[in-house]
Protein backbone atom coordinates (compact mmCIF):
# COMPACT_ATOMS: atom_id res chain seq x y z
CA UNK A 1 0.00 0.00 0.00
CA UNK A 2 2.70 2.58 1.20
CA UNK A 3 4.40 1.72 -2.47
CA UNK A 4 1.16 2.40 -4.82
CA UNK A 5 1.05 6.14 -2.07
CA UNK A 6 4.30 6.76 -2.82
CA UNK A 7 3.85 6.10 -7.10
CA UNK A 8 0.26 7.95 -6.96
CA UNK A 9 2.32 11.08 -5.23
CA UNK A 10 5.00 10.73 -7.73
CA UNK A 11 2.54 10.99 -10.28
CA UNK A 12 0.93 13.24 -9.38
CA UNK A 13 3.96 15.65 -8.58
CA UNK A 14 5.05 14.87 -11.90
CA UNK A 15 1.57 15.61 -13.68
CA UNK A 16 1.64 19.06 -11.73
CA UNK A 17 4.96 19.87 -13.06
CA UNK A 18 3.77 19.18 -16.71
CA UNK A 19 0.86 21.21 -16.02
CA UNK A 20 3.27 24.13 -14.86
CA UNK A 21 5.78 24.05 -17.40
CA UNK A 22 3.66 23.56 -20.61
CA UNK A 23 2.14 27.44 -20.59
CA UNK A 24 5.53 28.60 -20.47
CA UNK A 25 6.55 26.55 -23.45
CA UNK A 26 3.81 27.57 -25.77
CA UNK A 27 5.35 30.97 -26.87
CA UNK A 28 2.77 34.13 -27.26
CA UNK A 29 3.70 35.80 -30.89
CA UNK A 30 3.03 39.81 -30.22
CA UNK A 31 4.77 40.10 -33.40
CA UNK A 32 7.29 38.60 -36.49
CA UNK A 33 10.63 39.47 -37.43
CA UNK A 34 12.32 37.67 -40.35
CA UNK A 35 15.93 36.04 -39.87
CA UNK A 36 17.86 35.53 -42.48
CA UNK A 37 21.39 33.73 -43.57
CA UNK A 38 22.62 34.28 -46.45
CA UNK A 39 25.74 32.41 -48.69
CA UNK A 40 24.77 28.91 -47.81
CA UNK A 41 24.24 26.39 -48.53
CA UNK A 42 27.21 24.33 -47.72
CA UNK A 43 28.80 21.29 -45.64
CA UNK A 44 30.82 23.00 -43.45
CA UNK A 45 28.21 25.37 -41.92
CA UNK A 46 24.75 24.69 -43.05
CA UNK A 47 24.06 21.12 -40.75
CA UNK A 48 25.32 23.19 -37.20
CA UNK A 49 23.45 26.33 -38.27
CA UNK A 50 20.10 24.07 -39.04
CA UNK A 51 20.66 22.52 -35.72
CA UNK A 52 20.59 25.01 -33.71
CA UNK A 53 17.86 26.82 -35.19
CA UNK A 54 15.59 23.90 -34.58
CA UNK A 55 16.77 23.57 -31.33
CA UNK A 56 15.83 27.13 -30.28
CA UNK A 57 12.47 26.33 -31.40
CA UNK A 58 13.50 29.30 -34.81
CA UNK A 59 12.48 29.34 -38.34
CA UNK A 60 14.85 31.48 -41.16
CA UNK A 61 14.93 32.37 -44.49
CA UNK A 62 17.94 31.15 -46.15
CA UNK A 63 19.18 33.10 -48.91
CA UNK A 64 21.19 30.43 -50.95
CA UNK A 65 23.73 31.15 -53.73
CA UNK A 66 22.98 28.96 -57.00
CA UNK A 67 26.74 27.54 -57.26
CA UNK A 68 26.50 26.36 -53.84
CA UNK A 69 22.44 25.05 -54.39
CA UNK A 70 24.09 23.07 -57.26
CA UNK A 71 27.13 21.76 -55.27
CA UNK A 72 25.50 20.99 -52.21
CA UNK A 73 21.83 19.74 -52.96
CA UNK A 74 21.04 17.49 -50.25
CA UNK A 75 21.61 20.77 -47.85
CA UNK A 76 18.57 22.67 -49.73
CA UNK A 77 17.00 19.56 -48.69
CA UNK A 78 17.92 19.65 -45.09
CA UNK A 79 16.80 22.88 -44.92
CA UNK A 80 13.85 22.52 -46.43
CA UNK A 81 13.15 19.71 -43.67
CA UNK A 82 14.19 21.88 -40.93
CA UNK A 83 11.08 23.91 -41.98
CA UNK A 84 13.31 26.44 -43.32
CA UNK A 85 12.16 28.78 -46.15
CA UNK A 86 14.72 29.44 -49.12
CA UNK A 87 15.46 32.71 -51.14
CA UNK A 88 17.59 33.64 -54.65
CA UNK A 89 20.76 34.77 -53.68
CA UNK A 90 22.35 34.91 -57.12
CA UNK A 91 24.29 32.15 -58.33
CA UNK A 92 28.15 33.70 -58.38
CA UNK A 93 27.42 36.56 -55.64
CA UNK A 94 28.46 39.55 -57.86
CA UNK A 95 27.50 43.45 -58.25
CA UNK A 96 24.74 43.05 -60.28
CA UNK A 97 24.74 46.63 -60.82
CA UNK A 98 27.92 46.73 -62.84
CA UNK A 99 26.30 44.06 -65.16
CA UNK A 100 24.23 43.39 -68.51
CA UNK A 101 20.95 42.81 -68.10
CA UNK A 102 21.88 39.93 -69.83
CA UNK A 103 24.09 38.48 -66.63
CA UNK A 104 21.61 39.53 -64.05
CA UNK A 105 19.11 36.85 -65.84
CA UNK A 106 21.33 34.41 -65.79
CA UNK A 107 22.86 34.98 -62.14
CA UNK A 108 19.00 35.01 -61.27
CA UNK A 109 17.44 32.38 -63.47
CA UNK A 110 20.06 30.02 -62.75
CA UNK A 111 19.42 29.73 -59.19
CA UNK A 112 16.11 29.79 -60.10
CA UNK A 113 17.00 26.70 -61.34
CA UNK A 114 19.34 25.06 -59.00
CA UNK A 115 17.38 25.43 -55.89
CA UNK A 116 14.40 23.81 -57.34
CA UNK A 117 16.66 21.00 -58.85
CA UNK A 118 17.84 20.44 -55.29
CA UNK A 119 14.57 20.56 -53.71
CA UNK A 120 14.03 23.43 -52.72
CA UNK A 121 11.09 24.57 -54.57
CA UNK A 122 11.03 27.69 -57.07
CA UNK A 123 11.91 30.86 -54.49
CA UNK A 124 9.85 33.64 -54.65
CA UNK A 125 12.01 35.69 -52.25
CA UNK A 126 15.33 37.53 -54.04
CA UNK A 127 18.13 39.18 -51.87
CA UNK A 128 20.86 41.24 -54.20
CA UNK A 129 24.44 40.31 -53.00
CA UNK A 130 25.63 43.53 -51.09
CA UNK A 131 22.07 44.89 -51.11
CA UNK A 132 23.19 46.34 -54.45
CA UNK A 133 19.94 47.09 -56.49
CA UNK A 134 19.06 49.25 -59.91
CA UNK A 135 16.14 49.36 -62.40
CA UNK A 136 18.06 46.43 -64.23
CA UNK A 137 18.17 44.21 -61.42
CA UNK A 138 14.54 44.75 -60.22
CA UNK A 139 13.24 44.67 -63.66
CA UNK A 140 14.92 40.92 -64.04
CA UNK A 141 13.18 39.85 -60.40
CA UNK A 142 9.55 41.35 -61.97
CA UNK A 143 10.75 38.81 -64.43
CA UNK A 144 10.78 35.66 -62.58
CA UNK A 145 7.97 37.06 -60.31
CA UNK A 146 10.38 37.67 -57.58
CA UNK A 147 10.07 40.29 -54.41
CA UNK A 148 13.07 41.70 -53.67
CA UNK A 149 14.39 41.24 -49.90
CA UNK A 150 16.94 43.92 -48.13
CA UNK A 151 17.23 44.36 -44.83
CA UNK A 152 16.28 46.81 -41.90
CA UNK A 153 19.24 45.81 -39.19
CA UNK A 154 22.54 44.31 -40.37
CA UNK A 155 23.96 42.37 -37.53
CA UNK A 156 27.49 42.91 -38.72
CA UNK A 157 28.45 39.17 -38.85
CA UNK A 158 30.14 39.37 -41.81
CA UNK A 159 32.44 41.94 -40.50
CA UNK A 160 33.44 39.94 -37.69
CA UNK A 161 30.71 41.65 -35.27
CA UNK A 162 31.01 39.99 -31.53
CA UNK A 163 28.38 37.18 -30.31
CA UNK A 164 26.94 40.18 -28.21
CA UNK A 165 27.05 42.47 -31.23
CA UNK A 166 25.03 40.23 -33.01
CA UNK A 167 22.38 39.30 -30.37
CA UNK A 168 22.27 43.27 -29.55
CA UNK A 169 21.54 43.24 -33.12
CA UNK A 170 18.72 41.16 -33.05
CA UNK A 171 17.48 42.74 -30.23
CA UNK A 172 16.77 45.89 -32.36
CA UNK A 173 13.93 44.17 -34.30
CA UNK A 174 10.77 45.62 -34.16
CA UNK A 175 7.68 43.93 -35.68
CA UNK A 176 7.67 42.73 -39.33
CA UNK A 177 11.34 43.84 -39.67
CA UNK A 178 14.43 41.91 -41.42
CA UNK A 179 17.76 40.94 -40.55
CA UNK A 180 20.92 40.22 -42.42
CA UNK A 181 22.73 37.15 -40.93
CA UNK A 182 25.02 34.84 -42.73
CA UNK A 183 25.80 31.10 -42.31
CA UNK A 184 29.19 31.04 -42.01
CA UNK A 185 30.46 33.10 -38.96
CA UNK A 186 31.51 31.08 -35.74
CA UNK A 187 29.57 33.86 -33.64
CA UNK A 188 26.27 34.01 -35.52
CA UNK A 189 25.95 30.22 -34.51
CA UNK A 190 26.75 30.93 -31.05
CA UNK A 191 24.38 33.65 -30.93
CA UNK A 192 21.59 31.66 -31.80
CA UNK A 193 20.21 30.51 -28.16
CA UNK A 194 20.80 33.47 -27.23
CA UNK A 195 18.78 35.81 -29.49
CA UNK A 196 15.54 32.69 -29.23
CA UNK A 197 15.86 34.45 -25.52
CA UNK A 198 15.72 37.67 -26.19
CA UNK A 199 12.77 37.30 -28.65
CA UNK A 200 11.26 35.78 -26.74
CA UNK A 201 11.23 37.79 -24.07
CA UNK A 202 9.95 40.80 -26.17
CA UNK A 203 7.15 38.70 -27.57
CA UNK A 204 8.56 38.49 -31.08
CA UNK A 205 8.54 35.26 -33.44
CA UNK A 206 10.55 34.56 -36.06
CA UNK A 207 7.99 34.42 -38.96
CA UNK A 208 8.40 33.73 -42.09
CA UNK A 209 8.98 36.76 -45.34
CA UNK A 210 5.58 37.93 -47.40
CA UNK A 211 6.22 38.03 -51.13
CA UNK A 212 3.71 39.99 -51.21
CA UNK A 213 4.62 42.81 -48.80
CA UNK A 214 8.38 42.01 -48.29
CA UNK A 215 7.87 41.86 -44.55
CA UNK A 216 7.64 39.45 -41.64
CA UNK A 217 4.87 37.92 -40.92
CA UNK A 218 3.22 34.29 -39.03
CA UNK A 219 4.28 31.71 -40.92
CA UNK A 220 1.46 30.51 -43.30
Amino acid sequence: MRVLSTFLAAAAVAAASTVAVAPAQAATCYGYVGLTFDDGPSNAHTPALLNALRQNGLRATMFNEGQYAAAYPAQVRAQVSAGMWVGNHSYTHPHLTQQSQAQVDSEISRTQQAIAAAGGGTPRLFRPPYGETNGTVQAVEAKYGLRQIIWDVDSGDWNNASVDAIVQANARLTNGQIILMHEWPGNTLAAIPRIAQTLASRGLCAGMISPQTGRAVAPG
